[in-house]
């Protein structure tokens, strides 16, 4: 079983100091860097991976979260972005929505995202508690819902249940159109680009009905795949 201790000191080992102050930099969040580029951490998590069994990733990512290190909490997604862990245990699922509130920097918020839409297309009961997400106070929390429902933009022929999700997520979106926060913005323009690959009505209904509200650089983001 790898420790908290052995990870992070494996992190540091591979770290390096002139681009973790560049990352400090870039990122604007004053936590730990280390200057480790994500195939290196990437490298980590595949050995960490085959060494545990699932208890033993859910301790390592807590205790790499709890580090605050950037690359930590990178790993610490890592170690859960896989589309099937089995048993598809709700303690993957929790451990990763635990640390939602947490959020406060784009790359960290978004390595967790891919994580949590593993397990919400492996359970999709789960909306339910992403839904809640959608009027929390705190931004991050709220562009999450959009970020970890991505997968349901990506299906060219949807069963009736994904299009339904589709549809509900799409309200989600619409509920936030009037909240100018340019991560929110940039969040519906992302979710609604991608799905105009797939679904291009659907997005541009959406944009009949709420671009004046949106942000010109958003509706941009959404028309940018649309086909005439």
């Amino acid at each position: 079983m790898t420790t908290t201790k052995q990870a992070i000191a494996a992190l540091r080992e591979a770290g390096d100091p002139a681009k973790a102050a560049e990352m400090h930099k870039y990122h604007k969040v004053d936590r730990p860097y280390l200057g480790i580029a994500n195939p290196a951490i990437d490298a980590l998590v595949k050995e960490w991976r085959a060494e545990d069994d699932l208890d033993a990733r859910l301790t390592l990512a807590r205790g790499l979260w709890k580090s605050n290190i950037h690359e930590g909490r990178i790993a610490a997604a890592k170690l859960l972005s896989q589309a099937r862990i089995r048993p598809d245990d709700q303690a993957a699922w929790e451990l990763i929505a635990s640390w939602v509130p947490d959020f406060d920097a784009w790359a960290i918020a978004d390595h967790v995202s891919i994580a949590g839409q593993k397990r919400l297309v492996a359970d999709p009961t789960r909306l339910d508690q992403v839904a809640e997400w959608t009027t929390s106070d705190h931004m991050w929390t709220r562009r999450a819902a959009l970020v970890m429902t991505l997968p349901w933009t990506k299906q060219n022929n949807p069963k009736s249940a994904d299009l339904a999700i589709r549809d509900r997520v799409l309200g989600w979106a619409a509920g936030y159109v009037t909240d100018h926060d340019w991560f929110i913005q940039k969040a519906i323009g992302w979710w609604l680009r991608e799905l105009s690959k797939h679904d291009a009505d659907r997005v541009r209904a959406f944009l009949e009905r709420h671009s004046a509200d949106m942000k010109p650089f958003a509706v941009k983001e959404a028309q940018r795949k649309l086909t005439s």
